[in-house]
């Protein structure tokens, strides 16, 4: 999805950075669409966006269908606590607070985290259908403030799902080998010593 995303944003490639008018950062420079090969390739990307959309949208409604199904919701919702339970969370992950947070199956921090994946994720499907057919669903498209709102808010959740899946990884091997193979094979492997 990130790919072909690339390929339909190199169209009208227009968010960047800038500090006191004058630009700062662009997201991607000429030279990384040069060295990808990725301009001139809109209407491919809109292709592969749409048909990997599809898998995003199944994924997302069997995964929350598991939750409830499962009871699994129970664990993921935050609470009152979640929030202050975070704090901690992300000082100890720093290095600024020396207390050891509350080991649960999720802590604060990945009840919000994966609340939000799940509620950030509807809400891609939703500005993209409105930025793919603004006339067609301009009643969509005007629920998001309107055509350039809801392109920058389909681009800044995507970047958020990149920087998700980064911290997310690292953080999982920070925990240990057992936690990482455990994430990517579905199950803990208790190893015998």
């Amino acid at each position: 999805m990130i790919w072909s995303g690339i390929l339909i944003y190199w169209a009208n490639d227009i968010y960047q950075i800038t500090i006191q008018g004058q630009p700062f950062l662009r997201f991607f420079p000429e030279r990384f669409y040069a060295a990808f090969r990725a301009d001139h390739r809109l209407a491919e990307g809109i292709a592969w966006h749409i048909f990997f959309q599809w898998f995003f949208v199944f994924n997302g409604v069997g995964y929350v269908a598991y939750t409830l199904i499962s009871g699994e919701w129970r664990d993921l919702v935050p609470t009152k606590q979640s929030f202050g339970e975070a704090w901690k969370v992300i000082l100890h992950d720093l290095h600024l607070g020396k207390k050891v947070p509350e080991l649960n199956k999720f802590n604060g921090a990945q009840k919000i985290i994966y609340t939000g994946v799940i509620i950030f994720g509807a809400i891609s499907v939703l500005t993209g259908y409105a930025i793919y057919k603004p006339v067609q669903l301009s009643w969509l498209k005007s629920l998001f403030g309107g055509y350039e709102a809801a392109r920058l808010i389909h681009f800044c959740l995507a970047i958020g799902y990149v920087l998700f899946f980064v911290v997310h990884v690292i953080q999982v091997a920070r925990a240990g080998w057992n936690n990482f193979r455990a994430m990517v094979i579905g199950y803990s492997v208790n190893e015998k010593k």
